[in-house]
Order: structure tokens, then C-alpha cells, then sequence
């Protein structure tokens, strides 16, 4: 199930700045593409955190809202996050789960007998 939550994209010298004002999450990247995957990776990693601590996830805003909230939370006299590029990022919370869980898992193979006899 994929979970879209409204970010605000901002140029800043050779950079994209992200906020993503309802999770209070800051991250960038180098190009516009890149800021969006790493907001995603952020917006991921947030909600696994908050799934595994028992807490249930923000409700998205819309992006009156979050403008709003952009302007509270993040704009100061140096950057104005709030001037940058409204955008929605989706994330698949099962699947990025799926995607970095490290677990250790059990397999057991059947090989010939002649490869077992060569690794010997």
C-alpha cells in the first residue's frame, strides 16, 4: 500500500533541499529526480521507524496545508523552503520494508555430487 505525502523542493546553489512538512523530514539531492528518491528513501525509513515503535502514521495534508506548514516549520531569513516546488511523494511502505530488511535466512540446496566432491 503506497502512502503520498505532499514535499517542498527547493533549488538552493547546486543542490534540491527537501522538506516534507507533515514528518518534519529535511534531506536533498544533487538533481531534481535524485531529491525526489531521497525523500523517498527518508519518508520510508520514517514510517518503518513509527510502524515498529506501535505509533500510527501522520495524515497527509494537502498543499495549501503544507505550505503552511512549510512556512511555520522551515522558512527563516537564509532559505525560503516555501518558495520551492510543491510536490507529492508516494511510498510503498511493504515494499521498501521488503526492499532493506536484512534478516538472515535459512536455504538449504541440493547440489551433484561431483561439485560437492570438487569443494572439498
Amino acid at each position: 500500500m503506497s502512502i503520498v505525502y505532499p514535499a517542498m523542493i527547493a533549488e538552493h546553489e547546486k543542490d534540491y533541499l527537501v522538506f516534507v512538512p507533515d514528518l518534519d523530514i529535511y534531506t536533498e539531492g544533487k538533481s531534481y529526480p535524485e531529491a525526489i528518491l531521497m525523500a523517498r528513501d527518508a519518508i520510508g525509513l520514517y514510517l518503518c521507524t513509527m510502524q515498529e515503535a506501535g505509533e500510527a502514521e501522520p495524515v497527509a495534508s494537502d498543499y495549501a496545508r503544507a505550505i503552511q506548514i512549510t512556512k511555520e516549520k522551515a522558512d527563516d531569513k537564509d532559505f525560503q523552503y516555501s518558495s520551492g516546488i510543491p510536490t507529492m511523494i508516494d511510498v510503498d511502505v511493504e515494499a521498501y520494508r521488503k526492499k532493506y530488511d536484512s534478516r538472515m535466512v535459512k536455504k538449504n540446496c541440493t547440489i551433484p555430487y561431483y561439485l560437492d566432491e570438487e569443494v572439498r
